[in-house]
Formats: C-alpha cells, structure tokens, sequence
C-alpha cells in the first residue's frame, strides 16, 4: 500500500526555515545602516549548529510577552466555556438566524476589517478563534471558514491600513510625514479589498455548507465536529446566570480593543488618559502610577505590566485584565477556588502549543538578524530601484517589500529596518519625475504595509498565522490552497491601485 504523505508539523517547518536562513548567513555578506542611513559592510557573522538550535529558545525569550498572554488567554477561556455560557450562547445564536448564518461572514469581516486598518488588529485575534470557530462548525461550515473570517478579515484591514500606528503610523514617522498622507489611497484600498475578501470567504462558505465534501479539509470533519462541539450535541440553557457570563465576556474583549488604540499618543483624544491620572491620585487604593502616554512610550520597552491609560495597554497590560477576568467569571458562576484554578490550568493547556509556536516563529528572526544579511538584502534592492518611473518604482517597491515582509514580518520593525531608506529614495524618484516628494513617499508606504499585510496571511514566520491554523486544526498546506486565489486577486488589486495612484 502506498504510504500517503502527510505534512511536517508546524515546529518542523519553522526550524527548517530557521536552518535555511542560518545557511544563508554563510553567503550573503552581513551589513548594518549607520545613524545617517548609510550602509555599510561589517565582520561576516555565519549562523551554526548551535545558533540553529538556540533559535527558538531565544525566539521564546523574544516572544514571551505574547506567549504568555495566549496561554492566560487559553485559562480564561477554559473558566467561560466551563460554565456552560459559550455553548447557550451559541444555541442562541444559531436559532435568532434561522438559516441565516452566512450573514455572520461580512459582519464580522467587516468588524475585524476595522480592528486592523486603525489599530493592527492581528495578535488580539488569538484570543477569539476558540469562541467564533464553534458557532460555524455548528451552524454546518468546515473549520477554514471561520479561520478565514478572522485572518483574512482582519489580515485585510492590516494589508490596507489607513491609521494604524503599527505600521502606517511607524512607517510615517521613519519617513518624516503626516500619518494622514496617503489615506484616501488607503481608504479606497480598504473598501475595496475588503469586499474582495469577503465574498470569497462568503462564496467558499455557501459552497461548503451546500456540500461537505467540497471542503478543503473534508477529511476532518467528524473529528473537528467532536473536538469543537463534543459528543453532547444538547446545548445548555442560556440561563440569567450564564448571560451575565457573556457580558462580562463580551465586557472583557471591549476593554482589550479600548486599551491598544492609542488614543493619546497617536490621535491626541486625551480622555481616557485624564480618567486614568485623576484615578491614580484620588484613589491610591488602586495601586496605579499616573503617567501620560508620552512618558509612558518613551519608556515602553520597560514597561511591562506597569499599570497604563486605556490606550497605553499593549501584552502586559492585556495579561493582567485577562487573568483578572477570568477569577471574577469564575466568581460571578460560583465555581469553587479549586475549580477555578482546575479550568485556568486545563485551558492554559490547550493553547500552550499556540505558545510554542509563536515563540519558535521568533527565532527565524533570531538568526536573520545576528547574521546581518536583512541590511544587506535591503541594500542591494534598494540600488536597484533607483531612477525608475514612478509607477514602476511603487509596483517593484510593492514586489521588493514582500520578501523583506517575509525575513521581517513584524510591520514595525521593517518599517524601521527599510523606511528611513526606502522614503527618501522614493521622494528622489517622485521629485524627478515632478511629482512632490511626499507623495511618492506616502506611495512606498501604502506598498510597504500592503507586501507585509498579504505576506503576513500566510508566512509561516507570523506566530499569528501559525497559531491560528493550530487552534482552527488547519494543516498548513491544506491554508496554502484555500488562500491561493485570493492572494492572486489581492496581489494584482494592489499592483493597480499603487500604478494608477501614481497617474494623478
């Protein structure tokens, strides 16, 4: 019998990645940008064996902020799903649409859409795949569709971000403009992709539902129907108790959202700073240190869990409200304290492998960096964009970025590593062509957030991605197939829009 192949584990992948790029360390010269952006070459530093095996270990260390936050994330949902609310409220869900279900796609597309284009909504989604994936298993979907639903509804608004501080925002500042430059382009951009990506995902979903076996992971049903919905298929009643539960629950992801949008330091709406400072000195019970955002990012790499304005929150701030959330559900449905402590620990458990994951992803960076040959891949593209026409040079910065979106997939940190490069080159390439400076450096920005956005649905590097498909159990491959069209349309949308943009 021939033995069917079957796809290497996530882990498997990732350390091939990091053994790849260790390789190529030995090859391609290291260089580094000095204070006035100017490149130069440096002691080649080649990766080895142990680098390699390191990797992932540091990539943890790296990445312990997140991680821990997803495995406090995985307790708290193990309290909330033990009490039974999820379930009820999904029964309830289920029987208010009436075989409308398919009108969940473009709303919560719509909804994540938002999230990312103004906040770079992506690693806040971790939290909400255990919650969305049940209720379209159980409305008759296959797993990828609501997987789709966040990542490519979110993952779309990140791809064309109008105020996203994390990557319009970053890339703005580094190339010396307004965050407000560009985002009509943006704006269009985002309408229109979303749209795209929603009735793909909506197309997908009629497909699937009308029959099963049309599903890219078909094979797996039984078994997701069993893991995601149990062997019970009689849903609890959605008693006063349990509907109490939802609001704290629906309370807790308000406050998440509320407390990564920086009002203060990005769009200057001061008001939940000055709650927070008047708190902080009138009621020192609460144990909170006035601050302002200003301060507050100024100082942020030791930050922590200090406590923050919503607004200043980012992974620490976001770990303690969870962890805090979780005791008070438990309390609110009357779970003893050892019981409390049982459901925290079994759903810490479940998301620990996401944890492993997002922390492996790191160490491909790791070895990129420690080799220097991300500074040297910048050089040698950045010469070879230089006297091009204009719209030629935003479609081949929009092809540059997505290998460099590939090596460096944190928005912030490749706007870092390539804008103070890339904005000046594309202010002399515009300026040549008698266009004004700014706007060809807004036209590099819109190309560098939008290679890293599609790149980021799918680069085995992003802890978001790969942490996704294993809480969804979606073999990789099996993601790679579904998302091929769409990327397709995606990446020639793109191409259009920066060209023509260039026209006026």
């Amino acid at each position: 019998m021939k033995k069917k192949f079957k796809m290497t584990s996530a882990f498997t992948v990732l350390i091939i990645i990091i053994a790849v790029v260790a390789i190529l360390t030995w090859i391609i010269p290291a260089g580094k940008y000095d204070d006035k952006g100017v490149y130069q070459t440096i002691t080649q530093n080649p990766q080895g064996i142990y680098n390699i095996i390191a990797a992932p270990i540091q990539g943890f260390f790296d990445a312990v902020d997140i991680a821990l936050f997803v495995i406090v994330i995985g307790g708290f949902l193990g309290i909330v799903l033990k009490t039974g609310a999820i379930d009820g409220g999904i029964g309830s869900i289920l029987k208010n649409l009436k075989g409308k279900e398919i009108w969940m796609i473009p709303i919560l597309m719509i909804l994540f859409g938002i999230g990312g284009t103004t906040f770079g909504m992506a690693e806040e989604t971790i939290a909400l795949y255990p919650i969305i994936i049940p209720v379209f298993i159980a409305a008759g979907y296959d797993a990828i569709t609501p997987v789709a639903v966040i990542l490519l509804g979110a993952g779309t608004g990140v791809l064309a971000s109008t105020v996203n501080p994390f990557a319009t925002g970053a890339a703005s500042e580094a190339a010396g403009i307004a965050l407000g430059n560009g985002i009509i382009l943006r704006f269009i951009m985002l309408v229109v992709l979303e749209t795209i990506s929603i009735i793909f995902v909506m197309k997908y979903a009629k497909k699937v539902k009308a029959d099963p076996s049309k599903s890219i992971v078909a094979f797996m049903k039984k078994d997701n129907e069993e893991h995601f919905l149990g062997d019970n298929n009689e849903i609890p009643e959605l008693t006063k108790r349990r509907k109490w539960v939802l609001v704290m629950f629906a309370l807790t992801f308000l406050v998440m959202i509320l407390g990564v949008i920086p009002w203060a330091a990005k769009f200057n709406i001061n008001i939940f700073n000055d709650a927070y400072n008047w708190i902080a000195s009138k009621a020192p019970i609460f144990g909170l240190q006035p601050n302002t955002a200003k301060t507050y990012w100024d100082v942020y790499s030791a930050v922590g869990t200090h406590s923050a304005a919503l607004g200043d929150w980012w992974f620490g701030q976001m770990t303690v409200w969870f962890f805090f959330m979780a005791v008070l559900i438990g309390l609110i449905s009357k779970m003893k304290e050892h019981e409390i402590v049982e459901n925290f620990v079994n759903g810490s458990r479940d998301l620990l492998a996401v944890a492993f994951i997002i922390g492996v992803s790191r160490g491909i960076k790791v070895v990129m960096a420690a080799g220097g040959m991300d500074a040297t891949i910048l050089y040698w593209s950045s010469n070879a964009l230089k006297g091009l026409h204009p719209g030629l040079f935003a479609v081949l910065s929009y092809i540059f970025y997505i290998p460099m979106s590939f090596l460096i997939p944190s928005t912030s940190g490749l706007a870092g590593a390539t804008m103070p490069v890339m904005g000046p080159l594309a202010g002399n390439v515009f300026q040549s062509a008698g266009l004004a400076a700014d706007f060809g450096k807004s036209i590099v920005i819109t190309a560098y957030q939008s290679a890293s956005g599609i790149v980021n649905l799918i680069t085995p590097t992003s802890g978001v991605v790969m942490g996704a498909l294993a809480i969804g159990r979606v073999p990789y491959d099996k993601w790679l197939k579904f998302t091929g069209k769409i990327l397709g349309i995606l990446f020639v949308a793109t191409i259009i829009f920066l060209f023509v943009a260039t026209l006026f």
